[in-house]
């Protein structure tokens, strides 16, 4: 068995990234109000602020900073999958290794964390998470995507209504330890 060393770092602020088992899936797409629900049952449980989200058919990215004396953010993730896969009628195949460990097949077992070093690795990731809808090629221009925190954001004023509408945003640099 894996032995994953997770950062924990306490009051961290995260970028997580969780996929679903199908990457084929429209799952997420299909039922966007329950995972909404999911994670209004979240935050209510769980103490974090939500910096940026984005929800695509078969995964999401967000960022979220924790309070001072916390470093659970794998409790966060745990709460998100399972809140959103108890409202979704069990038609997947499930086999005898989750059965045992009473888990169902919705989502992949592990899920991707980086702890946010500085400003620029924050906006790179910010940034990241609001054209990934563009990379994948849902849309044409970020505000297109009607799943992802970069309209509240727009309204905020952090960033520009126009952001990467003009085809300037190729990639996004991100550097990992």
């Amino acid at each position: 068995m894996r032995h994953y060393i997770r950062d924990k770092t306490q009051g961290g602020c995260y970028f997580l990234t969780f996929n679903l088992a199908n990457r084929h899936s429209q799952l997420l797409l299909m039922h966007i109000d329950k995972f909404r629900d999911a994670y209004a049952k979240t935050i209510k449980h769980h103490a974090f602020v939500l910096d940026a989200m984005v929800v695509l058919p078969d995964h999401v990215h967000m960022i979220i900073t924790l309070p001072p004396d916390s470093n659970d953010y794998a409790t966060i993730v745990a709460s998100l999958k399972s809140q959103f896969s108890r409202q979704i009628n069990k038609t997947e195949i499930i086999t005898s290794s989750r059965q045992a460990k009473r888990e169902r097949g919705i989502w992949q077992r592990r899920f991707w964390e980086h702890r946010i070093r500085d400003e620029i690795d924050y906006q790179n990731h910010m940034d990241y998470i609001h054209y990934n809808p563009v990379k994948h090629g849902y849309v044409a221009n970020p505000q297109d995507w009607q799943y992802s925190t970069l309209h509240k954001l727009i309204k905020k004023g952090v960033y520009p209504a126009n952001w990467a509408t003009d085809g300037s945003v190729k990639t996004i640099n991100m550097q990992y330890d």
